[in-house]
């Protein structure tokens, strides 16, 4: 595994070059010294992770196993869906296979871990004891320290620029320098049936240059995230509504894909992962987009989908000079995805190897930034790479004062490799959009790219006129690459029209499949569409809301063929839709939010008796989606399978919420247990291990003993004091590995105690924790009784409420995984507590 550093913003984050996870596990690892040879740190375990846990101090860090997967066979398969479902289905069964050892260890040893498949790796955080017994085992690699990086200010001073959209027919200059704007009339591609990813700060997905070939953009004014828009770091909405809080996503996507003469490939599809929390990286975040890029999952992170892959990411980050993320670029091109990456702004303009890791990387695409006077930028990252001696950087493209979109719905001039490196990924749209055959050959791309190039001689470096450590092969010429590849392509062109009235189809999605593959573009506003294919035989399929889906099967088309498939589509007739929506008990639910998917059809709330009525819906088949209103409790979203083709009646109850383990939450049953046991916590910051009478198993992990604290905690991984400021699960910080009944900043005086009782017969056992009487420590009098109770039968935890002032409006409630990932949170400083009460969670089934 190699990781990595976050975005480059510009040359301060260069100057840091600091270390990821995956770029130190192939990098020299100091030891310390010793007299006693036996005392000598294990060179399995690099130096920043001895010192974060000297002295008996924790860390966070990552795993590596040294077994690896084979991608060799992924590579061997023809179509990009197969290439994508080859390399997913190795790269998780191997990591399964050979981390069951070391993760039956950790479950053990009571020690949470977050696995990755994509670099075969485990995070976990613990001791130097834990690291001195990981690093003895023979399976491992590496043990790394996770890593978090800055988002520092830009190369260039960053200007708002003025003025709205330009026109088509005036591109911003380093779209024009590259000769972009020549391929779009000179072969009328504009990168259509392509899709093109980045992994940076997220995206404004509705900003008007962006906007139309979002891949989640279904035509008629909605919009389905799912599977188009990542956020494991948990800034963006929780529905996955995409978000950019930086900007440096969106400027690198608008130079890709955007509208109004911004972007290099205007009509490809886009889908982004926020791999960036906002102006700082974790490694963490990073290694699920990549991990997401080839197998894009729902927005919980759940159902992977490798078939939807994106043919091209763009890289605009990095740092350090080791082999971080290296093997999941090997993935992303065993995969058939074509990767970018920017080579860094760490340049003088005269220095030698100064150009930075993964972009410095041999097996990656690395790409250095000129001017628009074609001068290269002092900036810019030169060769030889200090990772491997590879010529670097591979290819140039422009990277100063360039203008692209912003959060906001405006545009900004920004500078560095960031801006340089997506020139080149919407190229490589515009090469496999003209010549689809290319489609998953990376290395016959990047030989065309590098033969289209146009030499710079400068070899202070090293290396020719051709291929040097500044320039690479040269500034990026795509028209040329375009022009020397195979042109047998065959051009699909037609338009789309309503069957009785003749009327232009704007935004009916227009998709040919073949071997799992499919490529799809969109009507334009006349109702026209363009799509060029590889020779083959393709089905053919016409979709828009409103209307009869229309196909043709078994279409052959034959190199270099030009064929006119005009069609029409049936307008379907609309149907009421009403019904009731009940909550997870079966009562009526006020104020829940009822949905069509994918439609245009705007969204009702229910009334006082749960009653809902949608406005028409046209017949198809559709997701009928239910969500509770705030405080949610235990109220689960809905998600129905609706078949319109009559008025309709629906009934729908609401789900037990979930988390993504599988523990879920409903209301429980009332039946208060008494302590009868004390426990040795008092005081305002307090802390007691206690034995459980049976093993208590908590998101796959068996516990025997658990520490109870004054703060309403359960903490199955360590005593902590300190946790008095409650927060929103789940959290990043600690704590992790809790169960949090009434989690406040409690005090327990000698009016307050903590107890325990044990009801039952064995295999029936309940096992009650129980606050007397706890004391709110914001001054006041008020005084809280509430308990957490576990079944042994069951695996369940019910907290129950005997009095609580305030109704929970300052605690968190719920449950949390050992590597603060997973929750199941009930209520955040939310006033839904009441005096005899209760909440029972039960065991999920993963």
């Amino acid at each position: 595994m190699h990781l990595h550093q976050p975005p480059w913003r510009g040359r301060a984050v260069w100057a840091a070059a600091a270390f990821t996870v995956s770029a130190l596990l192939t990098a020299p690892l100091s030891t310390a010294a010793a007299a006693d040879a036996d005392a000598a740190p294990s060179p399995k375990v690099d130096s920043a992770l001895l010192n974060a846990v000297d002295g008996g101090g924790q860390a966070s860090f990552f795993v590596v196993l040294k077994d690896q997967a084979d991608l060799s066979a992924a590579k061997k398969k023809q179509s990009h869906a197969a290439k994508a479902k080859s390399a997913f289905s190795e790269l998780r069964s191997h990591a399964k296979t050979s981390q069951k050892s070391l993760n039956t260890f950790l479950d053990k040893e009571k020690v949470g871990h977050q696995d990755y498949w994509i670099a075969n790796a485990v995070q976990v955080t613990g001791d130097q004891a834990l690291v001195d017994r990981l690093a003895k085992r023979p399976d491992v690699a590496r043990i790394v320290k996770e890593q978090t990086y800055r988002l520092d200010e830009t190369e260039s001073k960053v200007s708002a620029a003025t003025g709205g959209t330009a026109a088509d027919d005036a591109p911003e200059w380093g779209v024009k320098d590259i000769k972009a704007d020549q391929v779009w009339s000179q072969y009328e591609d504009r990168g259509e049936g392509i899709v093109i990813a980045n992994v940076d700060s997220g995206v404004q997905y509705n900003h008007p240059d962006l906007v139309a070939n979002y891949r989640g953009n279904n035509g008629d004014g909605s919009f389905s995230h799912d599977y188009n828009f990542y956020d494991p770091t948990g800034n963006c909405a929780a529905d996955g509504t995409p978000c950019d809080n930086n900007g440096h996503g969106t400027h690198t996507m608008g130079t890709m894909v955007g509208k109004g003469g911004v972007g290099v490939a205007p009509n490809a599809k886009w889908i982004a992962a926020k791999g960036c929390e906002s102006d700082e990286c974790s490694d963490e975040y990073l290694l699920k987009a990549g991990q997401w890029i080839l197998a894009p999952t729902d927005h919980t992170g759940q159902n992977p989908r490798p078939e939807l892959a994106p043919n091209i990411v763009n890289n605009s980050w990095g740092g350090g000079d080791t082999t971080f993320y290296q093997d999941i670029v090997e993935a992303w091109n065993s995969a058939g995805i074509f990767e970018a990456f920017a080579a860094g702004n760490d340049g003088d303009g005269a220095t030698c190897s100064t150009a930075h890791a993964p972009g410095s990387q041999a097996p990656a695409y690395g790409v250095g930034a000129y001017d628009v006077n074609g001068k290269i930028a002092d900036f810019s990252g030169f060769g030889p790479s200090l990772v491997d001696n590879s010529m670097k950087p591979n290819i140039s493209a422009p990277g100063v004062d360039v203008r692209s979109t912003w959060p906001g719905s405006s545009y900004m001039v920004e500078s560095g490799t960031s801006m340089a490196t997506p020139h080149v990924a919407g190229a490589v749209a515009l090469l496999w959009s003209a010549a689809p055959s290319l489609i998953g050959k990376i290395d016959e791309t990047r030989a065309l790219l590098n033969q289209g190039a146009s030499d710079v001689d400068d070899t202070h470096c090293g290396g020719t006129a051709g291929m040097n450590n500044v320039w690479g092969e040269g500034k990026l010429d795509i028209l040329s690459s375009i022009d020397k590849a195979p042109h047998i392509a065959a051009t699909i062109t037609g338009r789309a029209t309503d069957k009785a009235t003749g009327t232009a189809l704007a935004g009916v999605t227009v998709s040919a499949t073949t071997d799992g593959t499919t490529r799809s573009v969109t009507t334009g506003g006349d109702g026209t569409y363009r799509l060029t294919l590889a020779a083959g035989t393709y089905d053919f399929s016409y979709s828009g809301y409103g209307y009869a889906t229309g196909s043709d099967n078994d279409v052959t088309v034959a190199e270099s063929q030009s064929l006119t498939r005009d069609f029409t589509l049936d307008a379907v007739p609309q149907h009421a839709v009403s019904g009731t929506v009940l909550d997870v008990t079966g009562k009526p639910l006020a104020k829940a939010t009822v949905a069509v998917e994918g439609t245009p059809v705007p969204a009702v709330t229910t009334d006082a008796t749960g009653r809902f009525t949608l406005p028409r819906v046209s017949e198809g088949a559709f997701t009928l989606t239910t969500t509770p209103p705030v405080p949610v409790r235990c109220n689960g979203v809905d998600s129905t399978e609706l078949t319109i083709d009559a008025d309709k009646t629906v009934n729908v109850r609401l789900p037990a919420r979930s988390d993504a383990y599988g523990n879920s939450c409903t209301p429980g049953t009332y039946a208060w247990i008494a302590g009868s046991t004390k426990v040795a916590v008092s005081g305002d910051e307090d802390a007691k291990n206690i034995a459980l009478p049976f093993p208590v198993k908590f998101y796959g992990a068996s516990y025997t003993s658990a520490a109870v604290t004054t703060n309403g905690l359960i903490n199955f991984l360590a005593p902590r004091v300190g946790d008095y400021v409650n927060t929103a699960l789940p959290a990043a910080a600690k704590p992790d590995g809790i169960v949090a009944p009434f989690w406040d900043d409690l005090v327990l005086d000698n009016k307050s105690s903590v107890q325990t009782a044990t009801t039952g017969k064995t295999g029936k056992r309940t096992f009650a924790i129980v606050w007397n009487k706890a004391l709110f420590a914001d001054g006041g009098t008020d005084r809280v009784t509430f308990e957490a109770v576990f079944e042994e039968a069951t695996g369940a935890i019910t907290f129950q409420y005997k009095t609580v002032p305030g109704n929970g409006g300052k605690a968190t409630v719920g449950i949390e995984n050992q590597t603060g990932t997973d929750a199941l949170q009930y209520s955040f400083n939310q006033t839904v507590l009441t005096n005899g009460s209760a909440i029972r969670i039960a065991q999920g089934a993963k």
